[in-house]
């Protein structure tokens, strides 16, 4: 049987990340890795660059800022999700009103989750997206201040984390991968790691 832990054996699989959803996810496919030093980019992107290629573009930019070059044996993941409403990025909130503020927006509406991937060696470089709509129920503003006041979601993209309690209550339908918008289209991931 062919599986992902033998075709790596004797790598250095990095994941580049300090998001503890994308380590939970990628430990699921149960290969060794190891958290590497997340990357200063500052996460710029061209202005004329379309909404839903910036995720892919940004995690481009951060396996490049990542180490130069890589060792032989090693193999970097990096990754990026943006929530776009409306045609606009919703980025993290800046605090507790911005997060309330965007719950708001979310409410009663259909958003897109889009994350970037890219894996890279030292010789090659793969990278691709995945994009889910998310329709959220109408939520009232005290079900999204209770929720904010105790999971303080302000390192996710759009305030909100689809594996909590918010998830649980609002999410009405979701058309594309859950765990693309847990934070890592880890299916997707696998397919093009064993092509890779």
């Amino acid at each position: 049987m062919y599986l992902l832990a033998d075709k790596f054996k004797g790598k250095k699989i990095i994941l580049a990340s300090a998001s503890p959803r994308r380590k939970e996810l990628l430990e699921g496919l149960e290969i060794p890795f190891k958290i590497g030093n997340v990357s200063d980019y500052n996460e710029t992107y061209p202005k004329d660059l379309s909404v839903k290629r910036v995720p892919q573009y940004i995690a481009n930019q951060k396996s490049l800022h990542f180490s130069n070059p890589l060792k032989e044996n090693e193999i970097v993941i990096t990754a990026d999700t943006i929530v776009i409403l409306n045609g606009k990025k919703i980025g993290k909130p800046k605090d507790r009103t911005d997060a309330i503020k965007m719950l708001g927006k979310l409410s009663g509406h259909k958003h897109t989750v889009v994350t970037g991937v890219c894996i890279r060696d030292n010789k090659h470089k793969k990278s691709f997206s995945a994009s889910s709509d998310v329709w959220f129920g109408e939520m009232t503003k005290d079900e999204i201040g209770w929720y904010v006041e105790r999971y303080k979601p302000y390192d996710k993209a759009g305030s909100y984390g689809v594996q909590e309690w918010i998830g649980y209550i609002g999410i009405i339908k979701i058309n594309g991968s859950f765990y693309n918008v847990m934070g890592l289209p880890i299916q997707k991931l696998y397919r093009e790691l064993l092509k890779f």
